[in-house]
């Protein structure tokens, strides 16, 4: 199986994320984009309860697309989420075809030295970098050429607290999912 991972946070998982992994199906021909929510993300505050939000919304948010498939791998360990280790897992449970391909923005890329095991991780994946305004710098990559697409989950979340419109932001099942649920509310 020719395998390519999307993992993040996902908080929310937003229209640019979706593109992303649109575009590395369209022109990279893969199998399956398996999207990986953070369970207890490393470099950011963990709380259990949002994290089963952010799965539900990336489920929500994937299920157009037949070759998206969402990933609770990281919900099954009592660990934090580190990548190296999720890698690792993934390709005792798959028959992987070369490879694991892996999408990552410039922002994150760029910072890959800091991640737990970036050394043997760089060796495992090959990594589809995608432009957040920064170019990326290391080894065993594809630069993606997708125009970039200014929107950050960051900015979703301020957004909401602030009682202003995310349409077109987010798709509409993860709107009315974030209403329904009272996330990201400033109380």
């Amino acid at each position: 199986m020719k395998l390519c991972v999307f993992q993040g946070t996902f908080n929310p998982i937003h229209n640019a994320h979706l593109k992303m992994a649109e575009f590395v199906l369209k022109h990279y021909n893969f199998d399956k984009i398996i999207f990986i929510p953070a369970f207890k993300p490393p470099h950011k505050n963990y709380d259990e309860n949002m994290s089963y939000h952010r799965y539900k919304m990336v489920e929500l948010a994937t299920a157009y697309n037949p070759n998206f498939v969402v990933s609770d791998i990281e919900f099954k360990e009592d660990r934090k989420s580190y990548t190296y280790l999720t890698i690792l897992k993934l390709y005792e449970n798959y028959e992987i075809d070369g490879k694991i391909n892996f999408i990552i923005g410039t922002d994150a890329f760029n910072q890959i030295d800091s991640w737990y095991e970036a050394k043997k991780l760089k060796e495992i994946v090959h990594f589809i970098v995608f432009d957040r305004n920064s170019k990326p710098n290391g080894e065993n990559y594809t630069f993606a050429p997708m125009e970039f697409e200014d929107i950050s989950s960051t900015q979703i979340r301020e957004m909401i607290s602030y009682n202003k419109s995310i349409k077109k932001l987010v798709p509409k099942e993860v709107e009315d999912y974030i209403t329904k649920n009272g996330l990201y509310k400033v109380e």
